[in-house]
């Protein structure tokens, strides 16, 4: 993973035609005790700017300074909607994008401008009990749940995850929530068994009267034809592979309701 996507910041100025990269902010591999830079912006009148945090290491501390004379007003808030809620893997985290604001998280919330949560962990989301009791008491408007990738085996996915939904139901009985299986499908067993049972906890709930359940299949994200393009390691995705989440699964937040979609898809 680049050092851009692991430590660094992006910085966009949001324009009429939507945001506009401005820079990258990473330190170098020898700045291991913080890092200073500066950024040329281009001035003349008042401007939206958004900085995305790394997606990996964190942030102790952050210092923003400006040219004499400069004027800082409060930025322009997040549409008026309930954050949307991510839980899955280190795919889920951001790893392995370039920048901040590749990851699938990041590119929709471009599109549609809702805050979103991201608990991502790498090789740590495996649905536990106190897990799932937590994600019951954030406000949300849609609940991502992509842990797929970090159950280690298909039969700790088969017990946990129709007890996830059912857990969560109980505390969060209306809130829309899409299922997804790894992107990074190959065609054996152990990756059909998996998409198998996700499948099931969807169809049940549904069998059950929970029409607030959706489901997407990881093994549409790629495709077939020159799939490996998508992946830096044959697990975590490219930039492309980020970008080409992010369209299936923000189409899917638009058939679920218009309030997921952007203005400009309107």
């Amino acid at each position: 993973m680049p050092i851009t996507g692991s430590s660094g910041f992006s910085l966009f100025e949001e324009t009429e035609d939507g945001e506009v990269f401005v820079k990258c902010i990473a330190p170098v591999s020898s700045e291991n005790k913080g890092f200073a830079q500066s950024v040329a912006l281009a001035g003349g009148k008042m401007r939206q700017y958004t900085l995305y945090f790394p997606l990996y290491n964190e942030v102790l501390s952050l210092s923003l300074a400006f040219e004499k004379g400069s004027t800082v007003e409060k930025g322009k808030p997040y549409r008026d909607v309930e954050p949307i809620l991510y839980y899955g893997s280190s795919i889920t985290q951001g790893g392995c994008a370039s920048r901040p604001d590749n990851s699938y998280q990041a590119l929709i919330c471009k599109r549609n401008h809702i805050d979103f949560i991201n608990l991502g962990f790498s090789g740590n989301a495996r649905a536990e009990d106190e897990m799932v009791d937590y994600l019951t008491t954030i406000d949300c408007s849609l609940f991502v749940c992509d842990y797929d990738h970090n159950a280690p085996t298909v039969e700790h996915l088969q017990n946990t995850h129709y007890r996830l939904y059912e857990r969560y139901r109980v505390k969060r009985p209306t809130t829309p929530i899409i299922f997804i299986s790894k992107p990074d499908y190959v065609d054996n067993e152990d990756c059909k068994t998996r998409i198998k049972i996700i499948r099931s906890t969807y169809l049940k709930a549904k069998r059950k009267g929970d029409n607030n359940v959706y489901f997407i299949s990881g093994q549409s994200f790629y495709g077939k034809q020159n799939r490996w393009d998508f992946s830096v390691d044959g697990c975590h995705p490219t930039d492309y592979g980020f970008a080409v989440m992010a369209d299936k699964i923000y189409k899917k937040m638009t058939q679920i309701s218009d309030v997921f979609k952007g203005e400009k898809d309107d």
